[in-house]
């Protein structure tokens, strides 16, 4: 009898360590994924607050919410069983489907420069809307849809990390991912569109005036920060899966003048090696979003 209990005990302890395991497992897989998507992530940070722009800051955290549901919905409900699909029965077709939202990231990059270059903005392009309701609801939906794009980008990217896991693995990490982006995201979001209101209290209140001060002047700043942070992340993000693509497709010559130019700059410093790959990165993504920009702008108002 005793015996007995002492089997299934050391079974207990077998089956504790294996569940450990395979949690340490989700953790370093989730870690892995979810960094080599950390450029998407920042532009999905940085896109987000244009979405409260205009609307009573009563509403603010509300829309967010909204918004971060609707970005659970898209990972979770959505991409993620595409994503196992996928991986189950056409892994060929994820580094081209990466490349094709590379190629979009590339061109929303792109478009971001030229529109800066001439003093532009897509706030110019939207319709007054003097129905608070609907208009909230049209940010909204906006949100989600531009969310579903980058969600995707971002499942991809993980997706391609986890080649040699098993379907439940990938499985398990791809909600892991999700939910954690989602919530950094929109933590981050509803933190920084708050900031002035932060500030203003602090203000009125007498408490740490200064501080208060402080982070009035600071919000525009970080904005304007985490509007450029967005354009470069796209771009480099964009242009870094392009130039990944390619190489697996036989065509390594960008990749390789790229690494070793890291090299020769950064000689051995990991810090100067990945900025000089951001920024060759980048400057392929430049070239391959004015492409885009050029093939879906320029050549149709030609025919006109």
């Amino acid at each position: 009898m005793a015996g007995g209990l002492i089997a299934l005990l050391d079974d207990v302890a077998a089956i504790a360590k294996l569940a450990a395991a395979s949690i340490d497992d989700v953790g370093a897989a989730a870690g892995k994924a979810g960094a080599k998507a950390a450029g998407v992530v920042i532009d999905d940070a940085a896109v987000t607050p244009g979405y409260v722009t205009g609307l009573a800051p009563s509403r603010e955290l509300p829309i967010i919410m909204k918004i971060g549901v609707g970005s659970l919905r898209n990972k979770l409900l959505i991409l993620l069983p595409a994503a196992l699909l996928l991986s189950a029965l056409a892994p060929w077709a994820i580094t081209p489907i990466l490349m094709l939202g590379g190629a979009y990231l590339c061109f929303e990059g792109a478009e971001k420069l030229i529109e800066k270059m001439r003093g532009e903005s897509h706030g110019e392009e939207v319709v007054e809307i003097s129905d608070p309701a609907e208009l909230e609801a049209r940010q909204v939906s906006g949100a989600i849809r531009t969310d579903l794009i980058l969600s995707a980008e971002i499942m991809a990217i993980a997706l391609a990390e986890l080649p040699q896991q098993s379907l439940l693995m990938q499985a398990v990490v791809l909600a892991v991912v999700g939910i954690a982006i989602t919530l950094a995201v929109y933590g981050a979001v509803a933190l920084i569109v708050k900031m002035d209101d932060i500030g203003l209290h602090l203000v009125k209140s007498g408490q740490s005036a200064s501080l208060g001060r402080g982070l009035l002047v600071a919000m525009p700043v970080l904005l304007r920060a985490l509007a450029a942070i967005g354009t470069a992340a796209m771009l480099w993000v964009g242009g870094g899966i392009i130039v990944h693509g390619l190489a697996s497709f036989g065509f390594d010559m960008p990749e390789h003048v790229i690494h070793g130019a890291a090299l020769a700059v950064g000689g051995g410093n990991g810090v100067i090696e990945w900025l000089v790959t951001a920024i060759g990165s980048g400057i392929v993504g430049i070239v391959v979003g004015m492409i885009v920009v050029g093939a879906l702008h320029l050549i149709p108002r030609k025919g006109h």
